[in-house]
């Protein structure tokens, strides 16, 4: 599936979900961490952020619940976390592409 032909309220949905799964992985395991996810200040229950935010949170959060489950499945979650963070860095380049240019996407 192509992102960019994803509804914003697809993203946010997708992005709720993930977001369940790390406070799940929370409850399971107090020393996972998730505060590059946490330092973006992007909820999946604030509407108001743009679907390229919601996109850029959803690739840090994959990459950071990745490496959180590096303990039950070792390999796949580092493949797993090393293609979010390409993910997160692209769309962070982006981001900041529309912020110079005075565009924000919805």
């Amino acid at each position: 599936m192509d992102v960019k032909s994803v509804h914003k309220d697809e993203l946010i949905a997708l992005h709720q979900f993930m977001f369940t799964i790390k406070e799940n992985l929370q409850k399971a395991n107090a020393n996972a961490s998730f505060s590059e996810y946490e330092g973006l200040k992007v909820l999946p229950t604030q509407t108001h952020k743009s679907k390229m935010e919601h996109k850029h949170a959803i690739f840090i959060l994959g990459e950071e619940i990745a490496d959180a489950m590096k303990d039950i499945e070792p390999s796949a979650a580092k493949r797993i976390s090393a293609r979010m963070h390409e993910l997160a860095l692209k769309t962070e380049k982006e981001i900041d592409e529309d912020s110079e240019r005075g565009h924000r996407k919805y």
